[in-house]
């Protein structure tokens, strides 16, 4: 085989071979796409801003300071302090479901009074209103309230004539701003609207406005753990006459039951009175004359039991600028927002006269 022809031979061995290698990568990149056609396609992920949360709006701007709950009235209605007749004669009450704060406390006898505290919520009538004891009084006082009472014992007239207390007594009003109920007999049937208690304050120069220090309440219920041992139920015995609160836990708050199983509810409209909190403190007692009027130590402190959430938690309770506050380890123990009740119980029966399960 000559040059020429031996030239051409190796051209088309050549030619036949890159063909060869063109045809081979055709197929693979055939297998590739179908391989990639088959198998599931996804989006690519897209850069996008988060959206930023815009915070919550408070419902209300204030809070009144002895329920913690909302308003939008930053000066509230001044507190009013009603003494409220709680002789078995004197049941059912009226206006007592609609108290920001009630205290119940020894008269003479082993029968309670109360000293019911509005400021949140006006009740159309309030009663009957019972006479004033010194120590009524200066629970009252621990808000600067107006105080309302029918009659007065020698040392309650002396600090409410002397202590630049505003108050209105029933003995100068009976008949007129205090009414007389005919289905009661005196003196468990002496009533007053609130009506007219503002009506008075105004006619007395009264202020009708006041911003008070709040108490301390839990910010969210929910969220805090309330501490100590199961109470659904919560016996105060004073004498004859207990008191026992009942716990719903559908609500998650507090029914008031007297002797004879008899639920605390509103003589008007049946309505029960119903609490986040019951405060239950241990108060020196001491009977100071022959009728049988006692003497109270709202400034000792001591021992007292918070009831918040079906449970029941040993604390102290002290005296805050007239005001008796439960506390733990020095620092004050939040209320639950809502409606309180406060027990005053001898210490002397403390902890016979206070149990719970």
């Amino acid at each position: 085989m000559n040059k020429k022809w031996l030239l051409v031979a190796c051209l088309v061995a050549v030619f036949l071979l890159l063909a060869a290698c063109k045809s081979e990568e055709a197929s693979s990149d055939q297998e590739s796409k179908e391989q990639k056609d088959s198998e599931p396609k996804t989006e690519e992920p897209t850069e996008e801003e988060p959206e930023e949360e815009e915070p919550d709006e408070p419902e209300f701007a204030y809070t009144f300071p002895l329920t913690g709950k909302g308003t939008d009235e930053a000066l509230h209605p001044r507190v009013v302090a009603v003494m409220v007749n709680n002789a078995p004669q004197a049941r059912q009450q009226s206006g007592l479901h609609k108290a920001d704060l009630v205290y119940e406390v020894l008269a003479e006898g082993r029968i309670t009074r109360l000293v019911a505290l509005f400021q949140s919520e006006e009740p159309d009538v309030i009663g009957p209103v019972r006479s004033a004891r010194d120590y009524y009084v200066r629970l009252a006082n621990g808000f600067d309230s107006i105080y309302v009472h029918h009659g007065w014992s020698p040392d309650a007239k002396t600090l409410l004539t002397t202590g630049n207390i505003d108050s209105i007594n029933g003995l100068y009003y009976d008949g007129t701003l205090f009414k007389r109920a005919s289905f009661r007999k005196a003196p468990h049937n002496s009533y007053i609207s609130y009506e007219n208690i503002m009506n008075e304050s105004k006619k007395q120069g009264y202020e009708l406005e006041q911003e008070i220090p709040s108490f301390k309440f839990k910010e969210d219920v929910d969220g805090v753990a309330t501490e100590g041992e199961p109470a659904e139920r919560v016996k105060v015995v004073y004498g004859k006459y207990q008191v026992e609160y009942r716990f719903d836990t559908d609500k998650g708050l507090y029914h008031r039951y007297t002797t004879n199983n008899e639920q605390t509810v509103d003589r008007e409209t049946d309505t029960p009175v119903e609490l986040e909190n019951v405060l239950i403190v241990a108060a020196n007692h001491k009977i100071v004359d022959s009728v049988g009027r006692r003497d109270v130590n709202l400034t000792s402190g001591g021992a007292a039991i918070l009831i918040q959430n079906g449970k029941a938690q040993q604390v102290q309770w002290k005296n805050d600028n007239g005001r008796i506050i439960p506390v733990k380890d020095g620092l004050e123990v939040p209320f639950v927002p809502g409606k309180t009740w406060v027990n005053l119980v001898p210490d002397s029966d403390f902890s016979s006269k206070v149990t719970w399960e």
